[in-house]
């Protein structure tokens, strides 16, 4: 699942993504991230992984959702998406719950090493 407020960010993810074989559903807030989130685990179909924006004006941003996340699932698998490379939640992912980070503007290399790096934890 790739949750960005940007709609083009949320579009190119998916493609590229999609490109490399993975299935993408999108949310645009934290909120309907949680929600996705617990109904594909009800249905049986948990997501391999989630790719959270930092921050998403007027919703709940990546650090709260990561950790509502790890309350319904703590083994789920987060990355942290921001085009802020200065915010201690990207230079201490860890610290804050993620597995990995991939930063905006996406680069398709970049985000399908990152990604498959993180499904591989």
């Amino acid at each position: 699942m790739v949750m960005d407020d940007e709609t083009m960010v949320r579009e190119i993810a998916g493609k590229v993504l999609e490109h490399f074989g993975h299935t993408v559903e999108f949310a645009s807030r934290g909120e309907e991230a949680l929600e996705l989130y617990a109904k594909a685990r009800e249905n049986g179909k948990p997501f391999d992984l989630v790719i959270l924006d930092l921050t998403t004006p007027g919703g709940m941003g990546g650090l709260t959702a990561i950790q509502r996340l790890k309350e319904l699932d703590p083994s789920v698998k987060a990355m942290v998406s921001s085009g802020y490379s200065n915010d201690p939640a990207i230079s201490n992912y860890r610290e804050h719950g993620f597995c990995g980070v991939v930063t905006k503007p996406y680069n398709a290399e970049d985000l399908k090493e990152k990604t498959e790096r993180a499904l591989r934890l």
